[in-house]
This record gives structure tokens, sequence and C-alpha cells, in this order.
């Protein structure tokens, strides 16, 4: 086994994502909220073990250098991990209520998506959505996955805008609720891996016909099926993530320290 695996391996269980550059013999400040998780939640005091990452220098094991209610000081020793390349796949997906959205942005960030982007359409029901704390959840699920980023999160648009400003270059998989479309694995399976990819999926009312028709004509987008059953907005969203990462994303990938 590789240095690194038994790295992998003997890293902390706790790991905190932070904005700060990471290095060796770096500090790194927390603040008040960050500092209760630390000493109330987890009854962690000085000198245990952390595991850091920010999304750009790999995972450092790090230690609590200093711990008080207001703050925490911790400091940097060693890399874990380095910083490796992620699947390019954002999710743009129509708002659904507070529980199930909390509940789609965990596991979406655990699925590997890069970018999650709320878009309102004709039957969105659900008329705000809280940026803040849908990063707050992106940041708890890829510090409890292992993963080595946090997903961007965007704002909620109106989906024709999001439309209108779309790279050309990312190909678009339009969960469709009915109408001609080709089950997902077949469309996938004549991919390459890799490249620059989106899931959409529609609101809990489904897509107004006039946004399927248009959408439909958009040349980087491709209409496939989930099945034969009808399926909430966000089971879609996350059978259809799971099936890309399958056929064109990291799930192709052997996990680190397993034979």
């Amino acid at each position: 086994m590789t240095d690194w695996r038994v790295a992998m391996m003997d890293r902390p269980r706790t790991r905190l994502f932070v904005e700060d550059r990471l290095a060796a013999g770096s500090a790194v400040g927390l603040d008040r909220d960050r500092a209760h998780y630390l000493g109330h939640v987890l009854r962690l005091g000085p000198g245990a073990p952390l595991a850091l990452f920010n999304g750009r220098d790999g995972e450092w094991s790090a230690r609590i250098a200093g711990l008080t209610k207001r703050s925490a000081q911790l400091t940097v020793a060693e890399r874990i991990r380095p910083q490796s390349p992620e699947p390019d796949l954002w999710l743009v997906f129509a708002p659904v209520k507070r529980a199930p959205l909390d509940f789609l942005v965990q596991k979406a960030t655990e699925l590997g998506v890069s970018a999650l982007q709320p878009a309102t359409t004709r039957r969105t029901i659900v008329e705000r959505v809280r940026r803040k704390r849908m990063h707050a959840n992106a940041v708890e699920a890829a510090e409890q996955c292992g993963r080595l980023s946090v997903p961007r999160v965007e704002d909620a648009r109106p989906l024709s805008r999001i439309l209108e400003e779309w790279p050309a270059a990312r190909r678009l998989l339009l969960c469709a609720e009915g109408g001609a479309a080709e089950p997902i694995g077949e469309v996938l399976a004549r991919e390459a891996p890799g490249g620059s990819w989106a899931v959409l999926t529609g609101p809990e009312g489904g897509f107004d016909q006039t946004e399927l028709d248009g959408l439909r004509k958009l040349p980087f987008v491709t209409a496939v099926g989930l099945g034969p059953r009808i399926l909430r907005a966000d089971t879609a969203a996350l059978a259809a993530l799971a099936c890309w990462q399958s056929a064109l994303g990291d799930w192709r990938m052997r996990p680190p320290g397993r034979i």
C-alpha cells in the first residue's frame, strides 16, 4: 500500500472547509459558530486533530492550537491529499419546498456536482430560495462525504435567462416527464467520459408545455427519460446525477485504499 493510501486511511475524521490558503505551518482562524461546533458539538479541545480543505490546495492535517467561546485557532501540519480534477457537472433545478431542497443540495453535493443553479419556471411555487442556507448545506455535505471542494451555489434566476446565457459547449440533459425522450442510459452510453454537462429538472408540477417545446429546440439540449414511474422533482435530479456519474463521471474510478 502506498504512503498516500496509508494517509487516507489514517486521516482525521473531522473535516472542515475553510477559505484560507493551506500550507505547512500556516494558521487558520475560525469564527464563533465554528468554534462552538468544535468545542460544544464535537467536544474537541486543544491538540485535537482535524482535516482541512479549501477547494484549491488539497486536504491537510491540522490541530486545534487554541479554542475559546468566540474563536478557534488551527495550525496546519502536512498535506494528506493533493487537489485533483473533479467532474464538470451542473445541476439546474426548479426549487422545491424547504426540507426537500435541503436534502437535494446535500445529496447533489455528495454526488459530485460542481455547481447548483436554482431556476424559476412557469410552475415554480417556491417564492424564496435562500442561497446562504443552500451553501451551508453544501459545505456540511462536502465535509462529511470526503470531497475536496464545495459546489458553487448560484442565486435563483428565471430559466429563460439561464438558457439565454448558456455556454454552447455544455450539454444539457433535460429530464422530461413525457414526450419523445430516449432512456438516459442509452443516451449516456453513446458519449465519451468527461466533458461539460448539466442536468435540468422541473418543478413539482412539471414543466409547462411551452417550456418543454422551447427546450427541445435548443441544440445543446437532449431530452432523457428516467423510467416508467413518475418521480418527485428531487428524486429525478438525484437519479439523473447518479446515472451520469456512473456512465461518464468519477464513479468509473476505483475508490482510494480499496482493492
